[in-house]
């Protein structure tokens, strides 16, 4: 993630603060210093890391914080709420038209990634029951429009073109009035970028929000690019009136500041977030979801909602008691990898189960596919038999299967070893859910 060096400062601060019985207004000083270095080092705009200090600390050193039952735990409370606050504080959610279809301009400068998440735009809308159409209104960069006639052909998804040779205005305007008579939802115009913001063409950009009164203009912008990611987005708001952004790479080994900087400098509310190179790895911004990942908390609700689109329920119910029952095989354990791996990164996923990060060993934990393709190998070379029943693994059976799978028999032990701990975990968790499901109605998405 994108916040890697910041979360971990930033949750190493708050651990000192959460298990204490007495807070002084001098651990709070201490606290936000700690703070304020980690912002400034993950890029985060100096006058945005002044404003949000001074307002964390004249909520924490209030009396009702200070003299609280778990002042430490309140601290924490109000790092969390302005956090989230200096993020947009809700969810911003795409603007639709009166009556259809509702226009969408994609903007930004070149290899920002603009024509890509247009397309992930697209395939998003469609995943909501929506008839999104693709228009190529970028006729400058080379071979811009075959690149989303692709993107449109993978995602099944159509896009309108009219060649290089006609202006992008009346591409735009044309593109309107097919939608309209084809009863599309949505008109995701993929406009032309540049090296640098420059005057021809921001005057273009103007002109074709002239001609088709967009309900959205969306910027595109690199979070890899720290603090120019704020000021590409702060010429950009000044000529168009942005109405958001889609932040990209925010799932790279980058500084994140661009992401906590954007909305308190421009104004603009960031409505997506790009997690990765898949066309399937575009999420709706929530700030408050994100303020709990910086900080260690998880994040639940996104976790649930990707489940929710990768795991079968019916086979859901099947493993959860197979798991309570301990009756989990080797087979399960290959098809359950297989949903979460569909899911995304499995450094993320298990970033956003609350307390994960806590757990020994899983700060160490390298969850990379050359590791996972090796435990595919070695369940792939047991026999039916020994996938149901690993038991019966002696040391001749476990050769031969380190042979087929071009694998150690340490290897072979090793995951046998994390097979049976992982049976025992998954029952306790299971267990675990299992109570709190009748309190609150709460289900955890993988194994119930």
């Amino acid at each position: 993630m994108a916040f890697e060096g910041l979360a971990s400062r930033l949750q190493e601060t708050m651990r000192k603060l959460r298990g204490k019985g007495k807070v002084t207004e001098a651990d709070v000083t201490e606290m936000l210093r700690e703070v304020r270095l980690a912002l400034l080092e993950a890029d985060v705009n100096f006058k945005v890391v002044k404003q949000f200090l001074n307002q964390v600390k004249e909520r924490a050193i209030g009396q009702e914080v200070l003299k609280s039952l778990t002042p430490g735990q309140q601290v924490i409370k109000v790092v969390h709420e302005e956090l989230t606050q200096l993020m947009g504080g809700t969810q911003s959610k795409i603007a639709t038209a009166p009556k259809p279809p509702t226009v969408i301009m994609m903007v930004g400068l070149q290899g920002a990634g603009k024509t890509t998440h247009s397309g992930k735009l697209a395939r998003y809308l469609s995943k909501q029951n929506r008839r999104p159409l693709l228009v190529a209104a970028d006729v400058y960069r080379p071979a811009a429009i075959k690149q989303l006639q692709v993107l449109g052909e993978q995602l099944s998804i159509p896009v309108f073109s009219m060649g290089a040779d006609v202006s992008p205005v009346n591409i735009a305007k044309a593109a309107i009035a097919h939608a309209k008579e084809e009863h599309y939802d949505y008109v995701i115009i993929d406009t032309a970028g540049r090296l640098h913001i420059d005057e021809q063409l921001m005057e273009e950009l103007t002109q074709i929000e002239a001609a088709v009164q967009p309900q959205e203009i969306l910027l595109v912008i690199d979070a890899m690019t720290g603090q120019d990611a704020v000021n590409v987005a702060e010429h950009f708001n000044e000529k168009l009136k942005l109405t958001g952004v889609i932040l990209t790479k925010l799932d790279g080994d980058t500084r994140g500041g661009a992401a906590i900087s954007v909305k308190a400098v421009t104004g603009c509310p960031i409505k997506f977030a790009g997690m990765g190179e898949k066309l399937d790895a575009l999420e709706p911004f929530h700030p408050e979801r994100m303020a709990s990942r910086i900080l260690g908390m998880g994040d639940v609700l996104t976790l649930i909602e990707k489940a929710q689109e990768v795991v079968d329920q019916e086979k859901a119910a099947e493993l959860e008691r197979k798991m309570r029952t301990l009756d989990f095989t080797f087979d399960d354990f290959l098809e359950q990898m297989e949903q979460v791996r569909n899911m995304g990164p499995l450094d993320e996923i298990i970033g956003m189960i609350p307390g994960m990060n806590k757990m020994k060993g899983m700060k160490d934990l390298q969850l990379d596919e050359k590791q996972l393709a090796r435990v595919e190998a070695i369940i792939k070379s047991m026999t039916k038999e020994e996938k149901k029943n690993p038991s019966i693994l002696n040391a001749n059976r476990r050769r031969r299967i380190a042979q087929g799978s071009g694998t150690s028999v340490s290897d072979v032990n090793r995951l046998l070893k994390q097979f049976e701990d992982m049976k025992k975990m998954m029952k306790q968790m299971s267990n675990m859910t299992k109570g709190k499901k009748k309190k609150s109605g709460f289900k955890f998405p993988f194994f119930s």
